[in-house]
């Protein structure tokens, strides 16, 4: 009877261990599948999304860059092609980003599409969002290079649509509002959107129309440039954020259908790898510091020489460039 009654105890403490061990290893499991299949879709996605530049490296590199231990540069395009088919269009948005690994820092930059400039390989002065017209990516690689004296390292392609459907992914952005204004929501001139001083937290159509917005800017194209840096790290932070791990299927689909880069698979994980802690608050923004101008009739933003000149330097110095 003793016996018995031990053994009774002994295969129940079992069974309790039993479904203890159950209930912790099952759900790790079913997260480390997921996270397999995660990778291979990242990598699936990041190989559909790979297309070299016309070159090995930049004319203002002595060699390539190593993405883990050397200071670079991406380019960051908005194209907007809808009103060509998807031929021929302009990058809205032009960013320039600037990482340090040594501080793990990050300069941004966003340079107005209407800013004249000298275009690469062309005998004329002309808007700089006008290069990707001309001559597509690599036209606008070389002009934003030689604008800002800098190597162009990796880009990165952004249409629209991969621009809404990432952030409908990631369910929103949230922006701090400088003023209170409204706007017609992209493509469809019948709805207004308004947006009120303060935080406020944005769906897709509203991160687009946020971000566009000029002309009710009273700092015009300096305006929308603070804004388009605010969108984006934002989507930086949500992306990073835990809540995205399940929707991490989802984002590298819409990149993969929207983006295209020069980074390639395993230069994307080591860089995620290393600095899987940066953040948004790690960004310093930077200004391009110009003035309004009509010549022939058509607007332009012209640079400050002194203003460009500066930007110039703080580049180089923090590509730690001679």
């Amino acid at each position: 009877m003793k016996h018995s009654r031990i053994d009774y105890k002994k295969t129940k403490k079992k069974k309790v261990f039993k479904r203890i061990f159950l209930f912790i290893t099952i759900p790790l499991l079913l997260i480390a599948l997921y996270l397999g299949y995660t990778v291979y879709e990242t990598i699936k996605a990041a190989n559909n999304s790979y297309v070299a530049l016309d070159r090995d490296k930049s004319k203002y590199r002595e060699k390539p860059v190593e993405i883990r231990k050397d200071p670079f540069t991406i380019l960051i395009l908005g194209i907007e092609d809808y009103g060509s088919g998807g031929k021929g269009g302009r990058s809205d948005t032009i960013m320039v980003a600037t990482f340090n690994p040594d501080d793990a820092s990050m300069n941004l930059l966003s340079i107005p599409r209407d800013t004249r400039v000298n275009i690469a390989g062309r005998d004329e002065k002309d808007k700089i969002n006008h290069a990707y017209s001309f001559g597509g990516l690599d036209m606008t690689v070389s002009t934003v290079e030689d604008f800002l004296e800098i190597p162009i390292d990796y880009y990165v392609t952004l249409d629209f649509d991969g621009f809404l459907n990432i952030i409908d992914t990631v369910g929103g952005v949230t922006v701090d509002v400088p003023f209170d204004f409204w706007d017609y929501k992209h493509g469809d001139w019948d709805t207004k959107l308004y947006f009120k001083e303060g935080k406020m937290r944005l769906n897709s159509e509203e991160a687009l129309t946020y971000a566009r917005m000029r002309k009710k800017d009273p700092r015009g194209d300096l305006g929308r440039t603070e804004r388009q840096k605010q969108v984006v790290k934002a989507l930086i932070d949500e992306i990073n954020s835990p809540s995205t791990l399940f929707k991490v299927n989802d984002i590298v689909n819409d990149v993969g259908e929207n983006v295209e880069t020069n980074m390639r698979v395993n230069e994307v994980l080591a860089f995620q790898q290393k600095y899987s802690s940066f953040r948004a608050s790690s960004i310093n923004n930077l200004d391009l510091e110009g003035t309004d101008e009509y010549i022939g009739g058509i607007y332009y933003y012209i640079p400050d020489d002194t203003s460009l000149a500066n930007l110039q330097i703080e580049l180089k110095e923090h590509l730690e460039m001679d």
